[in-house]
């Protein structure tokens, strides 16, 4: 394929960080790659680079002469006064737009439909719109562009579950015409992995590249960093050696053996500095009771519009639910029911005497009152000292494990990045040691070393856990139960996962363009609408027909389970070589696929079963 972009022996400095330190990369046409790393790492400042938005100190950037790139910043250039249909399709004739398939998906897969409803329609203003409707106007804008080279900074942010899976199919399916490619800074590990054919860790001004999504990634830096440590422990055996030679008595110091004391000094300065890890412990966690939060026939009424129509849910001790949903169904909403900030218009909340609550909003307003607070300062606010497995720490060491290290820790808390306030947040949350965790999209403004971190720490923790969250990845490592806010007031369980929650919006959708194009949609087969004529349930022989199938689909996921099983094995084994790691993880996309169907045809019977 041709190169498109080329960066060579590039360096780049940004006030005393350097950004980039003799960096050499390419982008060609058919790449699609994913850029990952932490949080003012370099990665926005990577693709301005790309884009030739921003210069770089030394080395050489060229780019083919007729190259159109199209960039998504994380900085709203929509002009307020344009309406949607300028904003969007700028003056395109209708019947060229509407006549293009590509363009017609956009519209569907980000405004809702070649109107534009979820944004008010086309003859609607971008000024009034929220962020979030701004930020997938921009989106949608691009991609109806289609530049040879698109540049996404965080395309994922303010999308819901559904449209984050529109976007990696369009992404990976729409854009096929010659000569085109995909750089896209994330940190949704699923669209990653849905994504990306490479990925790119920008690290301490390095760009490290590995071939495949998240998973091949994850594979290979495993690999390296074996290496590394390998690497690190013959180092730290001949440093104990020579220091040891060094420190015998007097015949050590005399000239005669200089060269070992310059051998022992090369190693000492080519040791590398140890990094900023970001490392959560396992909080010690108060005991919770049997009784956690019942919300029993509660409703819960906003601006005169029900989100929430007697719904009963009692949470369980150490149940952990992911909610997803359509926008505007009232997910956030559910969480500050459950947290007793929303007063419910009826029914009742009831709450344990052990219960001890803590809520991370999407807001991080709530840190402004610490403005002109130190990091240390707002730490030790909410505690001073507090228990890691069976040692008691210091709020200074917990900040330095969480990436507050050194002189950040006086930094203002006003002068922190977005990240920097999202964690600390996270750190004061979890130092109350709280035993009910409500997580409200905790992704936002993480990066992926971060999330990790605070999913290992959640794999030991012993209390009740809801996030809401569009992280597909997240919610699946996570949580052990899903539901879902479809728009009906009501709260579904998603025995199927995510992958349910989108079979089930994909037929709503259907059914509703079905309804408004005047053809009769029939009843469903269970639960119907008030007022719908009753259906016939099942007879006993297609009951006992469908306990069979839900038997032998159950006996091919054991099987398929085993096979992947097999699959991981080999991956571990053979890390070293990326082209076997690339067939095995298409391997393993196959069987994720295989499993899929199982499931959905094991849901399918269950219905018929009861």
């Amino acid at each position: 394929m041709a190169n498109l972009v080329s960066v060579e022996r590039a360096s780049l400095a940004l006030g005393t960080t350097l950004v980039l330190d003799v960096v050499s990369l390419g982008v060609n046409g058919g790449n699609r790659i994913g850029v990952v790393g932490r949080n003012g790492g370099g990665k926005s400042t990577l693709l301005k680079v790309l884009a030739g938005i921003q210069g770089v100190d030394e080395g050489r950037v060229t780019r083919t002469g007729d190259l159109t790139v199209g960039m998504l910043s994380q900085v709203d250039t929509l002009d307020p006064d344009a309406t949607i249909r300028q904003a969007v399709l700028g003056d395109r004739p209708e019947h060229v737009w509407a006549g293009d398939p590509r363009i017609r998906d956009v519209l569907d897969g980000l405004l809702g439909g070649v109107d534009a409803r979820d944004v008010g329609g086309l003859e609607a203003t971008v000024g009034p719109l929220s962020g979030g409707e701004r930020r997938r106007l921009a989106l949608a804008a691009l991609l109806v562009a289609d530049p040879d080279l698109l540049l996404l900074d965080e395309p994922t942010n303010h999308l819901d579950v559904e449209g984050v899976a529109w976007l990696a199919q369009h992404l990976a399916t729409r854009r096929t015409r010659p000569g085109t490619a995909v750089v896209a800074v994330t940190h949704d590990r699923w669209f990653l992995d849905a994504v990306a054919t490479t990925t790119w860790e920008v690290a301490e001004g390095q760009v490290h590249s590995y071939e495949g999504g998240y998973a091949a990634y994850v594979l290979a830096k495993a690999e390296r960093e074996r290496v590394a440590a390998v690497t690190a422990d013959r180092r730290a055996n001949l440093l104990r050696k020579e220091l040891a030679w060094l420190r015998r008595g007097a015949p050590a110091r005399t000239s005669k053996p200089k060269f070992r004391i310059d051998a022992a000094s090369a190693l000492i300065a080519d040791e590398p500095p140890p990094r900023d890890d970001v490392s959560l412990m396992r909080f010690a966690t108060t005991r919770l009771g049997k009784d956690v939060i019942d919300l029993v026939d509660a409703t819960v009424a906003v601006d005169d519009r029900v989100l929430l129509d007697t719904v009963t849910w009692r949470l369980a001790p150490g149940e952990r639910v992911g909610i997803v949903g359509v926008n505007g169904a009232g997910k956030s909403t559910l969480l500050r029911a459950v947290s007793g900030d929303v007063p419910l218009a009826a029914g009742t909340r009831t709450v344990g005497k052990t219960v001890s609550l803590a809520f991370l909003t999407q807001e991080v307003r709530e840190l402004e009152r610490f403005a002109d607070w130190r990091v240390i300062e707002a730490i030790e606010d909410v505690k001073a000292f507090t228990t890691l497995g069976d040692k008691e720490v210091s709020a200074s060491q917990l900040a330095t494990r969480l990436g507050f290290t050194g002189s950040r820790q006086r930094t203002r808390v006003s002068d922190l990045s977005g990240g920097e306030r999202r964690r600390l947040q996270l750190l004061r949350l979890m130092m109350a040691e709280p035993n009910v965790l409500l997580l409200d999209e905790p992704t936002n403004d993480l990066d992926i070393e971060t999330l990790t971190s605070l999913e290992d720490v959640l794999d030991g923790w012993a209390g009740t856990l809801l996030v809401v969250s569009h992280d597909r990845y997240l919610l699946e490592r996570m949580c052990d139960r899903q539901v879902a806010l479809l728009g009906d007031g009501k709260v579904r369980d998603l025995p199927g996962g995510v992958e349910e929650y989108l079979a089930l919006r994909h037929a709503a959708v259907a059914a509703a363009s079905v309804s408004t194009s005047g053809a009769t949609v029939p009843a469903p087969a269970s639960g119907g609408a008030p007022g719908s004529a009753p259906v016939a349930g099942p007879s006993a022989a297609e009951v006992r027909e469908a306990r069979k199938e839900m038997a032998r689909v159950e006996k091919q996921l054991t099987r398929l389970a085993e096979r992947e099983e097999r699959i991981h094995a080999d991956m571990a084994a053979k890390a070293t070589d990326h082209q076997a790691v690339l067939e095995l993880n298409a391997k393993l996309r196959e069987m994720v696929d295989e499993r899929e169907a199982l499931e959905m045809a094991w849901l399918a019977a269950a219905e018929v079963a009861g």
